[in-house]
Order: C-alpha cells, then sequence, then structure tokens
C-alpha cells in the first residue's frame, strides 16, 4: 500500500529546495563578484601602494578599468562556481540519509514495495526539472522501471552501471564555465603582459633617447606589465586546485550514491 502522507510530505520536502537552488545560482555568483570587488577596495585602501601597482595596476591612467581589476573580478566568478558544486554536491550526499531504500539485512523488494520506492523517489523530483533533480531520485526510478518491466535483476544493474556513466559525463559537463574561467584568467594576464610592453615602447618612442629617466621609465612600465602575467597565473593555480578538489567531491558523492543503490536495491530485488 502507498503511504499517501509520507508521499506528500517527499514532495513539498522537495519542492523548497529545488526552488531555492534555481535561484541561488545567480546570486551566489554575484556575491561572489560582489566579494572580489570588495577584495580589490581592501587591497586598494589598506596595501602599500607597491602592492596595489602590483595587485591592481593602481597608477594606470585608466584606474579601476585594468586588466589585474578584471582578473579579480573572474577569479570571483569562478570561485562562485565552484561554491555552487560543491553546495550541490553536499546534496546530493544529503539524499542518501532521506531512506528511499531500506538498510537493514532482511528485506527483499518484491513488487508493492518498488511501487511505494517509486513513488517516494517521483514524489521527491516531480517539482524539479531533471537537471535540477539529484541523481539519487532519477537512478532509483530508472532502476525500479527497468526491473517492473523486464524482471530481470542483470538488466537492471546493466542500466544502474549505464546511469552512472552518464551522470559521470553530467557532472563534468557542470565544470564548463570553471574550465573556461581558469583558461581566461592566464589569457587576461598575457593580454595585460602585451598591451604594457606596447605602452612601454610607445613611451621610449616618445622620450629623448639622451634622458637619464628612460631606462628607469621603461623598466618600471616594464615591471607592471609582467605583473599581469604573475597575479594571472596565480590565481590560476588556486582555481585549479579548488576545481580538483571539488570536483572529486562530487564525483565520490555519486559513486555514494551507486553504492548506495547497489547494496539497497539492486541487491535485494526479488523476481517472482
Amino acid at each position: 500500500m502507498l503511504h499517501v502522507p509520507e508521499i506528500r510530505g517527499a514532495r513539498l520536502a522537495g519542492e523548497g529546495p529545488r526552488i531555492w537552488r534555481a535561484y541561488s545560482h545567480p546570486l551566489i555568483l554575484l556575491a561572489c563578484l560582489a566579494g572580489a570587488a570588495l577584495i580589490i577596495l581592501l587591497i586598494d585602501l589598506l596595501l602599500p601602494t607597491s602592492w596595489a601597482v602590483t595587485l591592481l595596476d593602481r597608477t594606470r591612467s585608466t584606474y579601476p578599468l585594468t586588466v589585474q581589476n578584471l582578473t579579480w573580478l573572474a577569479f570571483g566568478l569562478g570561485v562562485g562556481e565552484l561554491i555552487v558544486r560543491a553546495r550541490d554536491a553536499r546534496g546530493e550526499r544529503a539524499e542518501l540519509h532521506k531512506q528511499y531504500l531500506p538498510e537493514d539485512e532482511t528485506t527483499v523488494l518484491q513488487a508493492p514495495e518498488l511501487r511505494r520506492i517509486y513513488a517516494l523517489a517521483r514524489a521527491s523530483g516531480q517539482a524539479g526539472s531533471p537537471s535540477q533533480e539529484r541523481f539519487l531520485p532519477r537512478l532509483i526510478r530508472r532502476v525500479v522501471t527497468r526491473f517492473q518491466t523486464s524482471r530481470s535483476v542483470d538488466q537492471s544493474n546493466a542500466l544502474l552501471n549505464s546511469s552512472l556513466e552518464l551522470f559521470l559525463h553530467e557532472i563534468d559537463l557542470r565544470y564548463s564555465l570553471v574550465r573556461y574561467i581558469i583558461w581566461v584568467i592566464p589569457a587576461l594576464g598575457f593580454i595585460g603582459t602585451v598591451m604594457g610592453i606596447s605602452l612601454a615602447l610607445a613611451y621610449a618612442g616618445t622620450v629623448d633617447l639622451q634622458d637619464p629617466s628612460l631606462l628607469s621609465g621603461l623598466t618600471k612600465q616594464l615591471a607592471v606589465a609582467f605583473d599581469t602575467t604573475l597575479l594571472a597565473l596565480v590565481l590560476s593555480a588556486v582555481l585549479v586546485l579548488a576545481q580538483h578538489v571539488v570536483q572529486a567531491y562530487e564525483e565520490r558523492s555519486l559513486n555514494q550514491v551507486g553504492q548506495y543503490c547497489l547494496d539497497n536495491l539492486i541487491n535485494r530485488l526479488y523476481a517472482d
């Protein structure tokens, strides 16, 4: 028998988090962009001028529109996207504690129990689109549907493995923006260096070669030019490390979902 209050409670409990996930993603990105802008302001106000020149190109005539500032904003956007990914990975792990499946040592799953399990998983994912739905309820519904139509544990297990591979690819696609930001940050650094060298050469062409200040002025502009690449490479290295940590955490979450279904669903299926 289906427990209607339990199913209705699962549906209502799932609607709030899905609505929050849908709207929180851009909010988190905007908050991280604001955080990057705050870092720029703090560097400008609190650090010595030499540090502000290195990190922000503070003496540039176009300040605050500088390559360094754009690099900081891109870094903030990448951090925001990684925060979203870490939050979703934590949400995937939280699904394991909702007891969709029996976890004791004796339960065997037959048609009545499978109907109830399918209804709970469907209620959990009913209010959201597939891209917003967690992996575990999607996986449970697929496996239960396959078993009910084929009555084959082997086919259900094969579908479980195929679905896990697809979900792993889906996780990888979610990091496309992060990978682009990791690429664009060094590109901004190189652009800033090329622009700095170009401006330094233009400066050298407008000054008398006999002017004793030529060398100091030229080296000062070149130093600022290479600072853009230094900053970009450091920030990119930090993002690469963070991406690997977060992506590994999300993939481990998917691995736990697969093990949970294997132990508590596939191994309990009983064909009449």
